[in-house]
């Protein structure tokens, strides 16, 4: 049973589709659930930065239940949007209810979907990182799958990497800067992938143009099938939710910066290179995510058996905290700045 504990995960758009069902203020039970009642465990409840024995990581990794705990997204989130674009066509909203929906959504999108999506897309199975993409295709983020995996996890923690953010640099200017520069991201990996596979442009191995054509699709089949609002309503949820990932993307490595070599080059990527987090809410909800730390050292290991390390720079609370802090750049700066290592401080 304790296996289970990964439900949790599953109380976010449970929030989402209780606020749906009540509307009114209930709307915004998610965004309170999120950044209110979940930070407020995390500071009651003692952080975990235990490790597993080998046995137990083989246990582990060979239990499926640990997979099909991040399958079981799937249903729920296109479950959840299409009743969600139901009632937005065929029912009347008032405007709050429909910017606490939207926020409600754009909250499941960015936790249920991308990063759901983004555990999926460093499986070894085709299959499986076909349903990390499709998972993506709601926040009309699929190329995140192409430069995360091909450049982020190449260029994390150095100026190359649009995902890292820089010393002093706000979420805000983060947002813009991270969004166009990881597109353009994937772009530039795809050509480069085509190229050297000797397929131009128009190849069926362009992911890039097939990402472009069924997201188009979506957002088509639902401007003709249902109302104006609907289509609103499923551009505004997916805003959120990338920009939900992309406040993630920021805490996750800010300030942090690989060294350079003599030769010139940069060090391998380490532990030190991410923020840690044991807060156990936050890496029940987020499948582990805030053991990013264990996550860059080895992309390939499963949510289930990430570890603490202790040289990994820890962030001072839970990510749904860090995440609305730093909403707040003055503060946030306060707090963090003198956690990041002195050696990665600009001059």
């Amino acid at each position: 049973m304790k296996n289970l504990k990964y439900l949790a995960a599953l109380t976010i758009p449970l929030s989402a589709i209780i606020g749906l069902y009540f509307k009114g203020v209930w709307c915004y039970l998610t965004p309170i659930y999120s950044f209110i009642f979940i930070p407020v465990l995390e500071l009651i409840l003692p952080q975990d930065n235990s490790g597993f024995s080998e046995k137990t990581i083989e246990d582990r990794k060979a239990n499926s239940i640990f997979d099909w705990l991040l399958y079981i997204n799937l249903p729920i989130i296109y479950g959840f949007l299409i009743w969600g674009l139901l009632e937005i066509s065929f029912n009347t909203l008032e405007t709050f209810e429909f910017v606490g929906f939207v926020l409600s959504t754009g909250m499941v999108l960015g936790t249920n979907s991308i990063n759901v999506a983004h555990e999926l897309g460093h499986r070894q199975s085709s299959s499986v990182r076909f349903l990390g993409k499709a998972l993506l295709l709601p926040s009309l983020y699929m190329h995140f799958y192409i430069e995360h995996n091909h450049g982020h996890h190449l260029h994390a923690a150095t100026k190359a990497d649009p995902a890292t953010a820089r010393y002093n640099q706000s979420v805000y200017s983060f947002w813009f800067t991270s969004v166009f520069r990881q597109y353009f991201s994937a772009w530039r990996i795809q050509m480069t992938l085509l190229k050297n596979n000797k397929r131009g442009f128009f190849s069926i191995k362009n992911d890039m143009f097939w990402y472009i054509l069924l997201q188009s699709a979506y957002l088509i089949i639902i401007f003709l099938i249902l109302v104006k609002a609907a289509l609103i309503f499923a551009a505004l949820s997916a805003l959120t939710g990338f920009l939900l990932l992309e406040t993630v993307n920021y805490i996750e490595h800010y300030g942090l910066l690989r060294l350079k070599k003599d030769s010139g080059r940069y060090e391998r990527v380490k532990e030190i290179h991410s923020w840690n987090s044991n807060h156990i809410v936050g890496r029940l909800v987020l499948y582990e995510l805030t053991r990013h730390s264990d996550h860059h050292f080895k992309s390939s290991k499963k949510y289930q058996v990430l570890v603490c390390h202790d040289q990994s720079p820890q962030l001072p609370f839970g990510y749904p905290t860090s995440m609305v802090l730093a909403l707040i750049p003055p503060l946030w700066f306060f707090i963090m700045n003198k956690r990041v290592p002195k050696e990665m401080i600009p001059v």
